[in-house]
């Protein structure tokens, strides 16, 4: 019976809005109607995700927003095969047992109680994301976390672990990709726009972000540590991993086997593409180069690096195992692990953010902000952080920026500020969106585990964006 309800409040509460907004026009108004549909069978779980996520290619064509091919090409975006290439970089090393001596170093060195190990995992994913894109971050942690979690030697406590470790690999990834400006695709849009709006102004380098981005990044992670171990879940203080008996699992283990050695060369590899792909801008007169301006391969992208990388793992010979012709990854393995849901579920949000864009709403969402353009920076900044957030929601960070920034950017020159003030703020908060799996990557990722409720992401989730919008507020409109 309940299912049922949920099933017939998404399309009635549609319709209502349909309704209600009936003054936008039909396009606007249709697009905010799936939008609510999509969102309460989603947050519900009525319907499995990934069914959900299909609901643009049906309702897209039959109330006019788009084409069927036109909604359909959302679900071959290139982030969903660097997705696809970097969770079978993971498999990969997973599959070696590299995670696991990764995993036992880790905790030899922040300890073995549960807050230790939480507070390890949050530093170690944000320090990652600041350098390599957080999306692959998340797919080279989660299987240490998983390792963790599933310890054979530790007591049943630990399973109390779960829910707060998978979302601190999601948290860490995220709050550090704030921090520099190649952590997230979001920060390297805006500084393009800056660079193209307004040329004349100084450039924004890694010393002027981090300046603001390190600081913001270190408060948020202290806020999200206290609200996994001490607010929301209750963690087991105890010792649950004996440090010396770590020590002693890493000797037994003995040295690194070829196979370890050889997934990790991949993926450090990959990482070292990623990173130097494209070129880094310190300050004005210093700036490195990246690989793909140098050689003139702009069109080898991040997701065409992780699906080569992953390729390599069919093919590389495994040293390790037994079986004839067995190598370093095979597809049995991977057809079996990969959360291919996961696939749809990405595409339902890329087609959200376009159908959101070709519809106008998202015009009309940011120009209702232009009655507040008399009001001082920080109503402003709360106001457009907010905005953004709650789209970044339902739809990839990404191309929540994309749709806004330069939107905002003309909302900032009509109204007189500063565009830092604005546009700053805007840009770390379509990064923000920690409630919904279909929010980024990096939640879609955890929750594809299959051990996290959709009601518990929400629940800590909502919190996050409030305390990261008022951050935002605190370092942008009234400082």
């Amino acid at each position: 019976m309940k299912r049922t309800i949920l099933l017939l409040l998404g399309p009635l509460l549609a319709m209502v809005l349909y309704l209600v907004l009936r003054h936008l026009g039909h396009m606007q108004s249709a697009m905010a109607a799936v939008v609510l549909w999509m969102a309460v069978w989603w947050i519900s779980e009525a319907v499995p995700l990934a069914i959900t996520s299909l609901l643009p290619l049906i309702l897209f064509p039959v109330l006019g927003i788009d084409s069927m091919a036109g909604a359909a090409a959302n679900y071959g975006k290139e982030i969903i095969y660097l997705f696809l290439g970097g969770f079978l970089l993971a498999l990969g090393i997973e599959r070696s047992g590299l995670h696991r001596r990764i995993a036992l170093h880790i905790v030899a060195r922040v300890g073995g109680t549960g807050p230790r190990l939480i507070g390890g995992m949050l530093i170690a994913c944000a320090l990652l994301s600041m350098w390599m894109n957080s999306t692959s971050c998340v797919l080279v942690m989660l299987p240490i976390a998983l390792s963790l979690l599933d310890d054979e030697e530790a007591p049943p406590e630990q399973r109390k672990l779960t829910v707060p470790l998978l979302l601190a690999v999601a948290y860490g990834a995220t709050i550090g990709g704030m921090a520099t400006p190649v952590g997230t695709p979001p920060n390297l849009i805006f500084l393009e726009i800056w660079r193209t709006r307004w040329p004349n102004e100084p450039a924004i380098g890694f010393g002027q972000w981090m300046g603001f981005g390190v600081p913001f990044m270190v408060i948020f992670l202290g806020i999200a540590w206290v609200f996994l171990t001490r607010v929301f879940f209750r963690v087991p203080t105890q010792r649950l991993v004996e440090t010396t008996r770590v020590r002693e699992r890493l000797r037994a283990s003995g040295n690194m086997s070829v196979d370890e050695i050889l997934s990790g060369s991949i993926f450090a590899l990959t990482a070292i593409l990623w990173i130097t792909g494209d070129g880094l801008r310190f300050s004005e007169g210093m700036e490195l180069r990246g690989w793909r301006d140098a050689l003139d391969l702009k069109s080898v992208t991040d997701g065409a690096i992780a699906i080569a990388s992953a390729i390599l793992l069919f093919l590389i010979p495994s040293f390790t195992r037994k079986e004839k012709g067995a190598t370093l990854l095979n597809w049995e393995t991977a057809e079996k692990q990969v959360p291919w849901g996961i696939l749809l579920l990405f595409g339902g949000g890329f087609a959200i953010a376009s159908g959101i864009e070709r519809s106008g709403l998202a015009s009309t969402m940011v120009q209702s902000l232009a009655q507040f353009g008399d009001q001082p920076p920080v109503i402003l900044v709360a106001a457009v952080s907010t905005m953004v957030c709650l789209i970044s929601e339902l739809g990839s960070n990404t191309a929540t920026a994309s749709l806004s920034l330069p939107i905002l950017a003309e909302s900032a020159i009509a109204w007189g500020i500063s565009p830092q003030t604005l546009l700053i703020p805007a840009t770390l908060a379509a990064t923000l969106g920690f409630a919904l799996p279909v929010a980024s990557p990096m939640q879609a990722i955890v929750f594809g585990t299959g051990r996290i409720r959709v009601r518990d992401m929400v629940r800590v989730g909502i919190w996050m964006d409030l305390i990261g919008v008022l951050l935002l507020v605190l370092f942008f409109g009234l400082f």
